[in-house]
């Protein structure tokens, strides 16, 4: 079997398997994956890349703040945080060992400065509560070319909010890569994934799964009147996120939610015939407190 068969077939299976485990079945294949023969390190890195599974935070120490963890910031077991550019658990390189990957001094410049922003956002647009990080860096291919936010760079913008009664999850995974085209615009270039998980309270029924789109969308870079350029990368990356984030909830909301509720009227009912359709409407509930 070649390896595009064996990739092909790993992720078959995972559209087959339940998505509310998704991390626990993704750490199995790969275990699996592993004490096969082939190119089994190769087969791994592309599944953990292909795959997204649901967000973890953690604290960091310097600055006291929470922070989102994710393959585009981990080196290891460690993962780094965007507001002390720190690794934690910190990371000992080793003569042989290449040092962990860090932005350019631009893009980090640049990184604080989303980061300052996407947490306003999760602010006004998850009611005070979640969390959200954001991570950068440098797209060039030759390693001696000099880094400038004109040559392009890439990144993830995450964003992850729980309910109060922990009930249900909302994680939405922005990668994108801005391509310059001109001196006065730039292709953007956005995979977006949400990850969703809701329960009811009540009962078992649970609802889990991810939705992925993508956005390609070639926006002006205004440098007037006082707007810089990482300015301007700022505000169109701010929008374009916005809008996929307000696409995928309405396509959410009225495409499978309606579906899930034409499923309920029609095929689970109680033992008196009436038609039971608080699980529904309490699993609408969780979407909308998210």
């Amino acid at each position: 079997m070649s390896f595009d068969e064996k990739l092909d077939s790993g992720l078959n299976l995972f559209r087959r398997l339940d998505p509310k485990y998704v991390k626990q079945n993704l750490d199995n294949v790969c275990t699996l994956v592993q004490n096969g023969s082939g190119d089994t390190d190769q087969l791994t890195s592309e599944l953990l890349s292909s795959i997204d599974v649901p967000l973890e935070s953690r604290k960091c120490s310097e600055s006291g703040k929470e922070y989102l963890c994710c393959d585009y910031n981990r080196d290891g077991d460690s993962y780094r945080s965007p507001w002390s550019n720190k690794y934690y658990p910190p990371v000992t390189v080793e003569d042989d060992d290449a040092p962990p990957p860090y932005p350019s001094a631009i893009l980090r410049d640049l990184e604080i400065k989303a980061n300052e922003s996407f947490d306003i956002y999760r602010d006004l647009y998850y009611e005070g509560s979640g969390v959200s990080s954001v991570y950068l860096w440098d797209t060039a291919e030759d390693e001696g070319e000099p880094t400038s936010l004109e040559n392009g760079f890439a990144g993830v913008v995450l964003l992850s909010k729980e309910t109060d009664d922990k009930s249900g999850k909302w994680d939405s995974i922005h990668v994108f890569e801005i391509i310059p085209e001109t001196s006065s615009t730039a292709t953007y270039n956005i995979t977006t994934s949400v990850i969703l998980d809701l329960a009811s309270t009540a009962s078992s029924l649970s609802l889990s799964g991810s939705l992925t789109r993508q956005v390609e969308s070639s926006q002006s870079l205004s440098v007037e009147g006082g707007v810089n350029l990482e300015t301007s990368h700022l505000i169109n990356l701010g929008q374009l996120v916005e809008k996929a984030e307000y696409n995928i909830r309405n396509l959410l909301q009225e495409v499978y939610f309606d579906k899930l509720k034409d499923i309920i009227v029609k095929d689970l009912r109680s033992i008196g015939g009436r038609v039971d359709d608080t699980k529904q409407a309490e699993l609408v509930k969780g979407l909308q407190g998210l």
